[in-house]
């Protein structure tokens, strides 16, 4: 797998350009029979880590996962990732990747966007999102460099509060996904909570990022802080001991109280983002809790 992580790829975000119908089965694999523990959602994974295993054979790629027990994906969106390794998948119009996805019998409710595609090319990601089935535009960073002041971050949420009203009014809802770097302090306050007071919560909902329980942070514990303003969260766990990332219930993450809370904070989608060779144990554990 390429070494590139989506942190520095976004980093230089900046920089960057800015229905088919549903096969029977999909209905079949959202039943209760996929989901006969505590988790009621469809277990999703995020694109990211598995970038290049898409771009050399999608459909087959799409059929592996979902063999492992997944049943909808997080795309990132060509175009905006062309330069971290999606670019083949330019090939596909919006129907053509629906039908792909929806044929492996997986949904696809969301994709990851750069602030310059929405910035610049916002009416053509509309449609995009619009005519591959997606309900929720997930803006992966603002792309700020390393010495934003909390005004550059204040001014970003401003200018995606207005890119949400033009989302929203195509009936979608518009997500910001959030970095370690969002729970740092700056200037004597955490950033994230600064962003919970800015975003419009009517405009833009979370996708909370699991991973940051390495920096001290429970997604329990925001779920029930700022209920139902969450859209989704990207599921990741951590082992204390080697201090890496591990298979969900290999690291220090409580499953069940995060499960309990995802419908408090309005959850509707979650998609597991680890490194491949996770993804199977990972599944099993959380489809059997």
């Amino acid at each position: 797998m390429s070494k590139i992580s989506r942190r520095n790829f976004l980093g230089k975000g900046s920089a960057l350009i800015g229905s088919a119908l549903v096969a029977p089965q999909v209905f079949r694999n959202l039943s209760a029979v996929d989901t006969p523990g505590l988790l009621k959602l469809p277990l999703g994974f995020q694109a990211w880590t598995i970038r290049e295993m898409l771009v050399k054979d999608f459909p087959g790629t799409l059929k592996i996962m979902y063999d492992m027990g997944y049943r909808c994906i997080e795309m990132c969106s060509p175009p905006g990732y062309a330069m971290a390794g999606f670019g083949p998948l330019t090939k596909y119009s919006a129907q053509e990747m629906k039908k792909i996805i929806n044929d492996a019998g997986l949904t696809w409710p969301s994709s990851h966007y750069v602030m310059n595609e929405l910035r610049n090319n916002l009416d053509e990601r509309i449609k995009f999102a619009i005519d591959s089935g997606q309900t929720q535009m997930i803006l992966s960073s603002f792309g700020l460099p390393r010495d934003a002041k909390l005004s550059d971050w204040q001014k970003a949420a401003e200018e995606l509060n207005k890119i949400g009203e033009k989302v929203k009014s195509a009936g979608l809802q518009m997500g910001f996904h959030n970095h370690h770097t969002e729970f740092a302090m700056l200037e004597e306050k955490l950033i994230y909570e600064e962003l919970m007071k800015w975003f419009d919560p009517s405009l833009i909902k979370m996708q909370f990022q699991v991973a940051v329980i390495s920096i001290g942070y429970k997604a329990a514990d925001y779920f029930r802080k700022y209920p139902g303003r969450f859209i989704s969260a990207h599921l990741a766990d951590w082992s204390a001991e080697t201090k890496r990332e591990a298979p969900a219930g290999k690291g220090v993450v409580d499953w069940k109280e995060l499960i309990a809370a995802l419908d408090i904070g309005g959850v509707k989608n979650v998609f597991v983002e680890m490194s491949f060779d996770t993804f199977k144990e990972s599944a099993n554990y959380l489809l059997n809790l």
